[in-house]
């Protein structure tokens, strides 16, 4: 009998999106194949604590994923980043450390800060630990929206038109900054943190009295805030998979129920809105384009594994955008994601599986690079 693989299943964070990434992982950890893997969950709480929770007591609570608790855990532990070793150390509550087995591969559950942005895929590299999806790099391009559109429009792809503020200046002279904003757009515009997700702090602003409010707001979770050209557009997404030939899905929609794909819509109003897979009434010529982008944009963005590419279809001009690109997208067994490859004939379980072998082949790769200079 072939030994089974130790996955390490990352999930929780500091994060807006906790509770997001706790509903992603539960579903995770239902869809993987216990006669393949063996599955350690490994919650962060929102203070950044390492914990090792109780799967059953989680799993009690996969009715309302998105109100789980992690529960009381008396020991917290670490990650260690030494060479080879994969190694997780857990310390309980009496300081004596006890090693877990080593893990052979992590999915790094994460959506947003301290997730998806880079910062714990470098820890994984640093311990020389296999992990789901895109590296340092890709992952801190998709999460940052101002970086990510210079490069998609080098690359030839329309984005929203956009202007960007920062925090600094914003406290410095915000009346100057709403009169930058009203000079690039007429109203409504949208606004929303330049590294966030799932529509956190994101805010339709109708009049200019509504600027402020929403400003502030946005900028409680991140230094620096887009501020986009509101377009009357239908929602399109498409999931990308792969590492070094990455395949596209089909295309999905978004139809809000709300005034547009806000946090309430996505999570906490169950008829927030419908998700169609495959999308309806969209032609060959635009399907393609959606899925020649999305791999283009997986590629200057220098992703890998998997993400979800968000687009604006305009209503009125028929004139596509790209949004984003996420990196680490919703993965629930409802969400668009697995969604899009279930239509396109790759099942959830075999989904995770295909996750599981590219992230393995990848560090197999870098495995061979060279880390000193001299004689090989």
């Amino acid at each position: 009998m072939a030994k089974k693989l130790h996955v390490g299943l990352i999930f929780g964070g500091r994060s807006g999106e906790h509770e997001v990434s706790i509903a992603s992982a539960l579903s995770v950890y239902q869809a993987l194949d216990k006669s393949r893997y063996e599955v350690t969950l490994i919650a962060i709480d929102k203070q950044g604590r390492w914990l090792l929770p109780d799967p059953q007591a989680l799993l009690q609570q996969s009715s309302t994923p998105m109100a789980a608790k992690l529960g009381k855990v008396d020991s917290t532990f670490a990650l260690v980043p030494y060479a080879n070793a994969q190694q997780l150390v857990t310390t309980d509550s009496k300081s004596s450390a006890v090693r877990l087995p080593p893990v052979d591969v992590i999915l790094p559950i994460l959506h947003g800060t301290y997730g998806e942005d880079g910062t714990i895929q470098g820890l994984l590299e640093l311990a020389q630990i296999p992990y789901v999806g895109s590296g340092v790099l890709g992952s801190a391009l998709g999460m940052d929206k101002e970086v990510s559109r210079h490069l998609l429009k080098a690359a030839g792809i329309s984005t929203v038109p956009t202007l960007t503020l920062r925090k600094s200046e914003y406290l410095k002279d915000a009346e100057n900054c709403h009169r930058r904003i009203l000079a690039a757009f007429k109203l409504p515009v949208f606004i929303k943190p330049a590294n966030a997700g799932s529509s956190v702090g994101v805010h339709k602003v109708k009049t200019p009295e509504q600027l402020a409010t929403a400003l502030q707001d946005a900028f409680t979770f991140d230094l620096k805030v887009l501020v986009e050209k509101s377009v009357q557009a239908r929602e399109l997404e498409v999931a990308v998979l792969g590492n070094d030939d990455p395949r596209a899905s089909v295309v999905g929609e978004i139809i809000p129920k709300h005034e547009f794909y806000s946090y309430e819509a996505k999570y906490l109003d169950a008829n927030g809105s419908e998700l169609v897979t495959p999308a309806r009434d969209v032609s060959d010529a635009t399907v393609q384009q959606i899925q020649e982008w999305a791999i283009l944009a997986f590629k200057a963005l220098d992703c890998r594994g998997l993400a979800r590419v968000d687009f604006f279809l305009d209503k009125v001009t028929g004139e596509l955008y790209l949004n984003e690109i996420n990196t680490i997208p919703g993965f629930t067994s409802v969400s668009m994601y697995p969604r899009m490859w279930e239509s396109s004939g790759l099942p959830y379980p075999e989904l995770l599986n295909e996750l599981i072998r590219l992230a393995l082949e990848h560090h197999a790769q870098r495995q061979e690079l060279r880390t000193t200079y001299g004689p090989a």
